[in-house]
């Protein structure tokens, strides 16, 4: 298994709720493996020592697991550290559209329906939306998408917007010589306003990078285009799942066929120095979910976090 392993530096990210505060490079060893291709629950031997330098790390992302993992875990010479544990979303693109949309209730389905014929008539009748595949539809893509990601919380309060620089275009083209990416855009009155930017994995399709403009927000951009996008992915047949990634939240539930509990895994050699980089991340990750706890408690965190969107918007 050790040639799955492959050396890239990783970031462990320090956090006070959703505000990053500081983060330490890890030089590291990555399994890519896509977790459904992953055995259902980790090997408890942890992974291989060889693997290890002291001041480095093995991370596997989104391991599948039967159930919720200790946070730290001292195994033999090695220290698994769990960050996080998650339900991962996904969307089965076997079938048909048609027969998708009978996973959903006839409530939802008007819903749906009603969203989208609502955005036609605000668009002049017709939906100005838009699938860009090649490396030099994918660069105009990603100027246009740029547009709409500078307005977003995702970028201006927790900085994971849609990348910039040559570097990320590189690997754009990259995916694009392989047909493993996909950007969509959707338009009002000529104007970006709702993006999604998915890389793929042979035939997975992740829904990576996603935003839209907050003035119009009434219009759910964001459902509309999800929307238009699973119709043309089932139309299409090119990709297997459509993968929600990490994180969790309605939108994906609601548009998801199925889900996977998962974790990610970090494993450092037992040394003092990574000892105390994994119990103080752990520490402050604890702290943090008991100050969520009280506000919640005091009735201000969803006002609290409206608040810290609108002021980064």
């Amino acid at each position: 298994m050790t040639e799955c392993w492959n050396a890239r530096p990783v970031s462990l990210t320090y956090r006070l709720g959703e505000a990053p505060l500081f983060s330490v490079r890890l030089s590291s060893r990555v399994l890519d493996a896509h977790f459904t291709r992953l055995p259902e629950h980790p090997d408890p031997a942890g992974v291989p020592l060889e693997l290890l330098d002291a001041g480095g790390a093995a991370l596997v992302r989104s391991h599948p697991i039967r159930e919720p993992l200790p946070r730290v875990s001292l195994l033999p010479g090695v220290v698994r550290y769990v960050p996080a544990q998650y339900t991962r979303h996904y969307v089965d693109l076997e079938g048909d559209f048609e027969g998708y949309l009978k996973k959903f209730s006839s409530k939802s389905r008007s819903t749906l329906g009603r969203k989208v014929r609502k955005f036609a008539e605000a668009s002049g009748g017709e939906i100005d939306w838009r699938e860009y595949r090649t490396g030099e539809e994918l660069r105009e893509f990603h100027r246009l998408a740029r547009q709409v990601s500078e307005r977003t919380y995702q970028e201006n309060l927790l900085r994971s917007g849609l990348p910039e620089g040559e570097a990320f275009l590189r690997e754009l083209d990259e995916l694009a010589s392989q047909d493993q990416a996909r950007g969509y855009l959707l338009f009002h009155g000529g104007k970006p306003i709702a993006y999604l930017c998915c890389p793929a994995e042979a035939d997975v399709l992740l829904y990576e990078y996603v935003g839209y403009d907050p003035e119009f927000q009434s219009a759910s951009p964001g459902t509309v285009l999800q929307y238009l996008v699973l119709e043309r992915l089932f139309a299409e047949g090119r990709f297997r799942i459509l993968d929600f990634t990490e994180g969790e939240g309605p939108h994906k539930e609601f548009f998801a066929t199925g889900s996977q509990l998962c974790a990610d895994l970090y494993y450092f050699r037992r040394t003092p120095w990574n000892l105390a980089l994994v119990y103080a991340h752990s520490g402050l990750h604890g702290l943090s979910r008991r100050a969520v706890s009280l506000l919640s408690r005091l009735g201000v965190k969803d006002r609290l976090k409206k608040w810290l969107r609108a002021r980064s918007q």
